[in-house]
């Protein structure tokens, strides 16, 4: 297919919707009178509904009932791929990396972030400031490790100039040693650290100027500055945000596989993730292992956003 052709497609799918939108609202508007606001309800909601059932809620269940199948999708299996997940070693090395992943990427970002943060809030380069750390959120997950990729080159890095520097020596493989785990992973866990911490600011950021102003002068009239501000008045104002924070960047980092695809790394020197497990095996046919391990990453997202959302909702009931 040309490019002229997907353009043509891509104005025919953006015209249908426009389209479909203008059918609805003129539907609304002449059934408003007859039905009452129910008709109207429905004429945004059922839309809505169907593409949460068809792009969402039937891929799930067909991603389940294919982690009971065999690779072929033909035979049901029962737990056997369940078996081979939870059986197989170097799958409980992923299920380890992943965790590690998880743990620390979130809180070394939003800590980082919010220190920041704080740091720079109403400096006279605070503009300055923000941008050069929110850069890195500004590009890809792959431009960012090819730059790493460059940071951590033995003998032309940048990491082994500076280790040389100081007589550490030029020659370490870094992330490519089998040896030094999990220190091999944490070196991409850098990676994506260095572009979440941009997010994690910026967000945090604006929360923070959004404090009341007279709850921060009742403070310093009461004596409260320091660790003491930011402790007993900042944190608490921002509760809500952090956990927001932290839930996207759990969320972005248990879908992340593009640095240890775009680095190089993976299986060979045991830095494999769940999400990159799970491309390794569908690329290769494996659909039903493939299929189990989608099911343990929804498992593992489901208990972050069922938190978030309860934070929330009692946010909100305050």
């Amino acid at each position: 297919m040309s490019n002229g052709e997907k353009f043509i497609q891509m104005g025919i799918a953006i015209a249908l919707f426009f389209a479909v939108v203008a059918a609805i609202l003129l539907l609304t508007q002449r059934l408003r009178s007859r039905r009452g606001e129910l008709v109207q309800s429905a004429a945004f909601l059922l839309p809505a509904i169907f593409l949460i059932v068809v792009g969402l809620l039937y891929p799930a269940i067909s991603t389940i009932v294919a982690s009971f199948r065999d690779n072929l999708g033909h035979t049901w299996v029962g737990l056997d791929n369940y078996h081979v997940i939870f059986g197989s070693s170097a799958e409980i090395k992923v299920l380890y990396t992943t965790a590690l992943w998880v743990v620390v990427t979130p809180l070394a970002s939003t800590l980082i972030g919010l220190t920041y943060a704080v740091l720079i809030d109403r400096a006279a380069f605070e503009k300055f400031a923000k941008a050069l750390i929110f850069m890195p959120m500004a590009i890809s997950l792959v431009a960012a490790s090819i730059i790493w990729k460059f940071v951590y080159a033995p003998n032309i890095g940048l990491l082994n100039a500076a280790s040389g520097a100081v007589g550490l020596g030029d020659h370490h493989s870094w992330y490519q040693d089998l040896n030094s785990s999990p220190w091999n992973s944490l070196y991409l866990i850098v990676i994506m650290i260095w572009v979440q911490t941009g997010f994690a600011m910026t967000v945090l950021s604006a929360s923070i100027k959004a404090i009341p102003t007279d709850i921060v002068e009742a403070a310093r009239l009461d004596g409260v500055g320091g660790l003491k501000m930011f402790r007993f008045i900042t944190v608490p104002s921002i509760r809500p945000t952090i956990i927001v924070v932290l839930t996207a960047i759990t969320i972005s980092t248990l879908k992340a596989f593009d640095i240890v695809q775009s680095i190089g790394a993976g299986g060979a020197w045991h830095t494999n993730v769940l999400a990159y497990d799970f491309y390794v095996r569908q690329s290769q046919g494996q659909n039903g292992t493939a299929s189990v391990v989608a099911v343990l990453i929804f498992v593992l997202v489901s208990p972050v956003v069922i938190y978030n959302v309860r934070q929330m909702r009692k946010a909100e009931a305050r």
